[in-house]
């Protein structure tokens, strides 16, 4: 209807001829009114079109997109690792953000002989309030995160998923599983307690280890050859500011691609 011809038309008439309850009738005065200052049905109509375009292209299961009457792929519950995985990210990631209000990124000794860095995480654990509770919930989500993740890979494989035309797709697959466990790594470093301390000290070893780029990768990555201040300050900016970007730009794209060519039948 036109500007013009929306304010001639009588409504508060046609509210009358309508046979409805009290409720529809006080949800449609509200309506009629918030419509005549804000125009909010023209932004609903908009909402509607935008929902029905964006349902024709969310991708269909085997099931619907070959209408058949046997659902089992499409209850499968392995074709919810995905979506699975991408929950439990999201999850480490709101409470990885919450630790960061409390975490200190220093090796730094305490005046009781402990590093500043494990320090806070004591602190979180048994001075912040549901500390112990956040610290549980981003180590496990994460956990849950690795695994999903590992048993999403081998779903796609054993039922052919990777094959023509989906080949980029699972190469951004092998690259997110990859970044998970470095992830996994830099997390599991922060804490700089001796578990943190022989880990960076084995990933040190392995970096040496490989030929011609190896001393410039553990002085990279690690901040030289033995651990201390620079380790823990790349191992944060690692998994604080740079993972977390990169990971969830490539998810996006991940995801997008599956929008678009839907979800692959088992071949």
């Amino acid at each position: 209807m036109s500007l013009e011809k929306r304010d001639e038309f009588d409504h508060h008439a046609w509210l009358k001829e309508k046979d409805l309850t009290a409720i529809e009738r006080v949800f449609l005065t509200t309506l009629v009114v918030l419509d005549k200052r804000l125009r909010i049905v023209d932004y609903l109509e908009l909402l509607e079109d935008a929902y029905y375009k964006i349902n024709l292209q969310m991708p269909k299961s085997h099931t619907e997109q070959y209408d058949l009457d046997n659902k089992f792929w499409y209850w499968y519950p392995l074709y919810s690792l995905g979506f699975f995985s991408v929950l439990a990210y999201i999850v480490a990631a709101v409470s990885g953000a919450l630790l960061g209000f409390y975490y200190a990124p220093s090796t730094a000794s305490t005046a009781a002989g402990t590093p500043v860095a494990y320090a806070s995480i004591k602190t979180i654990m048994q001075d912040i309030q549901f500390g112990f509770a956040l610290r549980s919930i981003h180590r496990w989500s994460a956990q849950i995160m690795m695994a999903a993740v590992f048993l999403h890979m081998l779903r796609v494989y054993f039922t052919g998923s990777y094959k023509e035309p989906r080949e980029v797709n699972w190469l951004l697959g092998i690259i997110l599983i990859s970044l998970s466990m470095v992830f996994g790594y830099t997390g599991y470093l922060l804490p700089w307690n001796q578990l943190a301390f022989w880990a960076g000290q084995i990933g040190v070893k392995m970096s040496l280890s490989v030929p011609i780029v190896g001393e410039w990768g553990a002085q990279m990555l690690f901040g030289g050859f033995s651990l201390g201040q620079p380790t823990i300050i790349r191992m944060y900016i690692l998994h604080v500011f740079i993972l977390p970007f990169v990971v969830t730009a490539l998810i996006a794209l991940h995801v997008g691609i599956v929008w678009v060519q839907g979800i692959a039948e088992p071949h």
